[in-house]
């Protein structure tokens, strides 16, 4: 069932979370099914919601003065996205966040994720734990955009996320790794997929 991946999900992060808060928590998550190429976060309009990743396949990314994408994050089964620095802000959205494939999400609301946290110092230490899980991978993610080659960014996206490399199109993942498409290209004709 649905749910229960989402509960599994929840219990690896915090296992001490008890049923009752566990169907409680639960339950205050909508469940969405969104087309492939349905826009979820846009820039200008806040973002609201934050989705979990049942099913599918999602990009966030931001288009710069010259009308060139930079996707800055994905999510595919089992992940998290959403604009986080309009969430937490409730401030206007800077990205995009759209469907890469049929996708089915649970979608929480910002009002009633802080009700969760003030009612329960559990669902407190739940948010807090996804913050600051998501602040170290951005920390990861720059630290090697500053200081690796691009094929060894290319390299550790592959050992890092196999799943995703089968699942995202590879104008995503070069967009992901800041290079062209035809630079990917290169860099996997040159041997970039032979370890795998």
């Amino acid at each position: 069932m649905e749910v229960t991946l989402f509960q599994q999900h929840i219990l690896r992060q915090l296992p001490a979370m008890n049923a009752d808060e566990l169907a409680e928590l639960t339950a205050a998550f909508t469940l969405r099914h969104v087309p492939k190429r349905e826009l979820m976060v846009q820039p200008g309009v806040v973002a609201d919601h934050r989705l979990y990743e049942l099913q599918g396949a999602f990009r966030a990314y931001v288009v710069d003065p010259a009308g060139v994408e930079h996707t800055l994050h994905f999510a595919i089964d089992d992940w998290w996205i959403t604009d986080l620095a309009s969430y937490h802000s409730q401030l206007p959205a800077t990205m995009y966040v759209v469907a890469l494939e049929d996708s089915t999400v649970l979608q929480l609301n910002y009002a009633t994720e802080q009700r969760l946290m003030q009612r329960s110092r559990r669902f407190e230490t739940l948010f807090r734990l996804q913050a600051e899980r998501a602040a170290a991978y951005h920390q990861r993610r720059l630290t090697s955009a500053l200081t690796r080659t691009a094929e060894e960014r290319y390299e550790d996206f592959r050992a890092t996320y196999p799943a995703v490399v089968q699942r995202l199109p590879q104008y995503v993942i070069a967009s992901y790794l800041g290079m062209s498409e035809e630079f990917l290209s290169r860099i996997r004709s040159r041997g970039g997929t032979k370890k795998g």
